[in-house]
């Protein structure tokens, strides 16, 4: 493993490239003035950094943690919501220079840069308190180190993955089975063009709806059809970037046919998730990938931040992604919740962390966000228990669900490939019909930006 010096100032470095790309157009949370109980006669404050791109989530977890705060009184914990979109370099910006919380929330994929820039606290020795590896979900236990490091500095708190979303009256109204539409690429694309243009309530829906360049997920949503056609982004042995294979390029051709052959809306291409989940909402496209959190909204009331009076609120399911040549794949990721090195009440910390994992608050969190619960045991009985669910549906796209490596340059190489593919959407767009060359040059580029990354940090 690198120095922490070494680290932290590749990590100022990684902030100044990821400043541009962290600009989208992502609604910033407002923050509360104050966090969780009053200050009076209190002993002991927490600092937590939660990320979210709405005020739900913060709402949700004081919810949860209502009856730990009521045991112990003479506890202040402060939440700060960090939106999604400048989250990382706000991170990264505080761990290199010795500040932030004590608890701090992280994407799956930053656990090993912010960990290499020697940022988290090791709890190793603390994982036993919370059943080790084996109480959670393989992929998101992978999630809590680097790779080839046997320690542990984070722990799980929820796993999220992306699944297929329809409007079941659009689907019976255009004649379309979902049990073959969803079955391959091939039936797939075929059900898009059945069901494009078709009228619900005076609305002309699109096929499907498909967020582009700015969206902070454009990674994420390339990677299910890349995977699909047997791509990757790396390797096996991690070593060397993969991306520009004739497998990937396929993948991603595929993809983007979806919008030449006209079932998105072409202003789709300038929202991200978010718009494009409204737009699905509010009946403008049958179809969207998207994680189990929709599913939560579609079920919320509008007063409480929901869209449970909207048009697809009562008509729509979750199928899986269509299988590509070699299979079905999807992402799968979501959160893990660490201490930071620098924390002067880790132990108060650690407290507040292990409640999160227990099982009971596991369920409860997973009840109101949506999210898919990171415990094993409360995973299975909810997909077990809860049959037509939105856990027991995404349960079955877990099972065929991957991640991406646990490195500590990962941080880089998705900049490097957030740009590269927010370019191939540019290309689509701006031209009006994609070029497969200069996509493949796109690609090409990745790579060897990926390269030069891997490379010069191996050399440390």
């Amino acid at each position: 493993m690198k120095t922490i010096n070494y680290a932290r100032l590749c990590a100022l470095f990684l902030l100044l490239v990821l400043g541009a790309s962290a600009c989208t157009d992502a609604p910033a949370p407002q923050q509360p003035d104050m966090h969780g109980v009053s200050e009076d006669d209190k002993t002991i404050s927490l600092d937590m950094w939660i990320i979210s791109n709405d005020q739900k989530q913060y709402h949700d977890l004081l919810e949860v943690l209502q009856p730990y705060l009521d045991a112990n009184p003479d506890l202040t914990l402060q939440i700060k919501v960090l939106d999604w979109a400048p989250a990382w370099s706000t991170i990264v910006k505080a761990v290199a220079e010795d500040e932030g919380p004590d608890i701090l929330q992280l994407g799956t994929t930053w656990v090993p840069a912010i960990a290499a820039m020697g940022g988290l606290a090791d709890l190793s020795p603390l994982v036993d308190d919370i059943g080790g590896s084996e109480a959670y979900l393989p992929s998101s236990w992978q999630t809590t180190g680097i790779l080839g490091d046997p320690k542990v500095y984070a722990v799980p708190w929820y796993a999220d993955a992306r699944a297929v979303y329809y409007r079941t009256d659009a689907f019976e109204k255009a004649g379309v089975d979902p049990d073959r539409a969803f079955a391959d690429w091939t039936s797939f694309r075929e059900a898009m063009h059945q069901v494009n243009g078709t009228e619900i309530d005076g609305t002309v829906m699109h096929a499907i709806g498909i967020p582009g360049n700015q969206d902070w997920d454009v990674m994420q949503n390339f990677f299910p059809w890349i995977w699909g056609a047997g791509g990757d982004v790396l390797t096996a042995d991690s070593k060397e970037a993969a991306l520009n294979s004739e497998a990937a390029l396929q993948g991603i051709l595929h993809y983007i046919s979806l919008v030449e052959e006209d079932l998105v809306d072409p202003t789709s291409l300038d929202k991200n998730s978010r718009q494009a989940e409204d737009d699905f909402a509010e009946g403008k496209s049958a179809v969207i990938i998207s994680g189990p959190w929709l599913a939560s909204r579609l079920a919320t009331p509008e007063e409480q931040g929901g869209q449970a009076e909207s048009p697809a609120a009562e008509h729509y399911a979750i199928a899986p992604i269509p299988a590509g040549p070699v299979g079905r794949a999807t992402f799968v990721g979501g959160s893990n919740l660490s201490i930071l090195h620098n924390s002067n009440r880790k132990q108060e910390a650690w407290e507040l962390i292990r409640y999160l994992s227990s099982a009971e608050a596991q369920a409860s969190y997973s009840a109101v966000t949506g999210f898919l619960p990171a415990r094993q045991e409360v995973f299975d009985a909810a997909a077990e228990n809860e049959p037509g669910t939105a856990v027991a549906a995404f349960a079955t796209a877990v099972s065929y669900g991957r991640t991406f490596p646990s490195l500590p340059e990962w941080g880089a190489i998705e900049t490097t490939l957030v740009n590269r593919f927010s370019a191939i959407w540019d290309l689509v767009v701006e031209e009006s019909s994609y070029n497969e060359e200069r996509i493949r040059a796109e690609l090409d580029d990745a790579v060897e930006e990926v390269n030069s990354i891997l490379e010069q940090y191996h050399q440390q």
